[in-house]
């Protein structure tokens, strides 16, 4: 039994849960289909570990992604949330949103081998958004959430939320002073063994796994060891807190519950009739194999479009036939994933030197497969040389751009950087662009960026004429969305980037 919040630990980040999921779809789907052939019946155990293991599926299940019918031999099922990731929908959308429904009790947290103290009845990622907005708090630690929240958070009630931030400013003042005596044997681990080197290492592996949870829903970064909601997600994170989650009841019923938990965006119940088990095709093994390779596809890359060479890469690796591939591709993903990717993109953004590169690459495909640029990279061609990161080229309405990247939380535009684009990467288009389009904008796209942003940014403009701007990460991403429901023209995109300031959702 857990004396603490618990969320399932695993080493795969949640911006693999779509290739997880579709692993498991995929063993389910083709268990049934010996099944109904004639082959002894398999067991869930079968299942679970041919779709990635114990940890993967409790993983899933925790998500509320899966669920378990005793009464049918199928006994695996999707909820609608899960099958909405399969089925191409966003999967930063669905599983932000489970995310923030996450509760304790759960399914899950009751579960035999896990058993979450029954003391705690508490969304815990609404409770932590709420914390970081407070103005006596700000940041969180990833001490402070090992420490202090997961094991005294009980519930939602205002005076619970205020002794957790007098335990937090106290803990700040006082440090482990202010535990209880018996803490380390009170909030042991899971074994009831006290490691008394890192008694509180179980603790700290806890609050990493929550806080990389709420990464994934980009509303927060991770700022030298502090924990901070972005400056452009205030308002919305504003507005998630402004209610509070209704818990979902039953838990101890374990469909009833999963299902409930397990809506996706557009439902408000889930009011399918699983009692028949659908006969599993050929196809449908067939289509399952080339889903689960352009997810595995889409998560480390923009896939804007359904391409001949997407189709070719599919079918070379899945031994279908190229006019199959193509068929399902129309079928599931007309209009390609986008989504998938922009996990991997926002964690790109905050990485600093470790994906500064991975970082600009994506950028400048970005540009291209998404909002149809003649984008180049020009970090290879032109090593060492004073270039900048990415050069636009706009056929559409006859102007050329350019792009700097900087993979950080914080980009202040030192001086060094501001006259590289002073004296550089303007005046010298011509010596890596044999374009005569004109120079309309230049933008910096970063992590986040500094308050003092405005002065250098705004010297570039007056001492070279040419508009410019700073994109956040998370405004950029929001840009790609709104792209998938109302393609922008490069006039357009040109006015967005020419504002001479830090680019707000309310430009898009």
């Amino acid at each position: 039994m857990f004396n603490h919040w618990y969320i399932t630990s695993t080493t795969r980040k949640l911006n693999l849960v779509p290739k997880i999921l579709a692993e498991f779809s995929e063993s389910l789907m083709r268990d049934i289909w010996l099944e109904h052939r004639g082959y002894d019946e398999t067991t869930l155990n079968d299942v679970i570990y041919a779709g990635g293991g114990e940890k993967d599926f409790n993983l899933l299940m925790s998500l509320g992604l899966l669920f378990i019918r005793q009464k049918n031999f199928a006994r695996l099922k999707l909820t609608l949330a899960g099958k909405a990731i399969l089925d191409g929908e966003s999967p930063v959308k669905i599983l932000t949103n489970q995310i923030l429904k996450y509760q304790f009790p759960s399914s899950f947290s009751i579960s035999r081998g896990v058993k979450v103290s029954e003391r705690f009845k508490i969304h815990p990622f609404w409770f932590l958004l709420k914390i970081l907005l407070d103005n006596r708090i700000e940041y969180l630690t990833q001490e402070e959430i090992a420490k202090i929240i997961i094991t005294e958070a009980e519930n939602e009630s205002d005076k619970c939320y205020e002794k957790i931030v007098a335990r937090l400013i106290e803990f700040r003042n006082f440090g482990d002073v202010c535990l209880e005596k018996d803490f380390a044997q009170k909030y042991t681990s899971s074994k009831g063994i006290v490691h008394f080197e890192r008694p509180f290492a179980h603790l700290l592996d806890i609050a990493n796994t929550i806080i990389n949870w709420l990464e994934y829903t980009q509303f927060v970064f991770r700022d030298e060891g502090k924990v901070k909601i972005l400056d452009e997600k205030v308002e919305e994170v504003k507005k998630i807190i402004s209610e509070k989650f209704k818990f979902v009841s039953r838990p101890d019923e374990h469909e009833h519950f999963q299902r409930q938990y397990g809506l996706d965006l557009t439902h408000t119940k889930d009011t399918r009739n699983l009692l028949q088990t659908k006969t599993v095709t050929d196809f449908m093994i067939t289509e399952m194999k080339v889903k689960k390779i352009f997810i595995s596809i889409s998560l480390t890359e923009p896939v804007a479009k359904i391409t001949a060479d997407l189709i070719d890469r599919i079918s070379e690796k899945s031994g279908i036939k190229s006019n199959i591939v193509e068929e399902i591709l129309q079928k599931n993903f007309p209009h390609g994933s986008i989504g998938a990717f922009m996990t991997s993109y926002f964690e790109m953004a905050f990485s600093g030197r470790e994906q500064c590169r991975e970082f600009e690459e994506a950028t400048a495909n970005i540009f291209r497969e998404i909002f149809n640029f003649n984008s180049t990279w020009l970090g290879s061609a032109y090593s060492g040389r004073e270039v900048p990161d990415i050069l636009l080229l706009s056929d559409e309405d006859k102007f050329q751009a350019i792009i700097d990247t900087k993979a950080y939380s914080k980009y202040d535009l030192p001086t060094t950087h501001r006259d590289k684009m002073i004296f550089h990467y303007l005046p010298d288009i011509k010596k890596y662009s044999s374009s005569e389009l004109p120079l309309k904008f230049f933008s910096y796209i970063a992590g986040g960026f500094s308050n003092s942003i405005a002065n250098p940014l705004n010297k570039i403009v007056k001492d070279s004429g040419i508009n410019g701007s700073a994109m956040p990460v998370s405004v950029f991403i929001r840009m790609i969305e709104q792209n998938n429901l109302k393609k922008y023209n490069h006039k357009e995109i040109k006015n967005i980037f020419s504002v001479n300031r830090q680019v707000n959702i309310s430009d898009l």
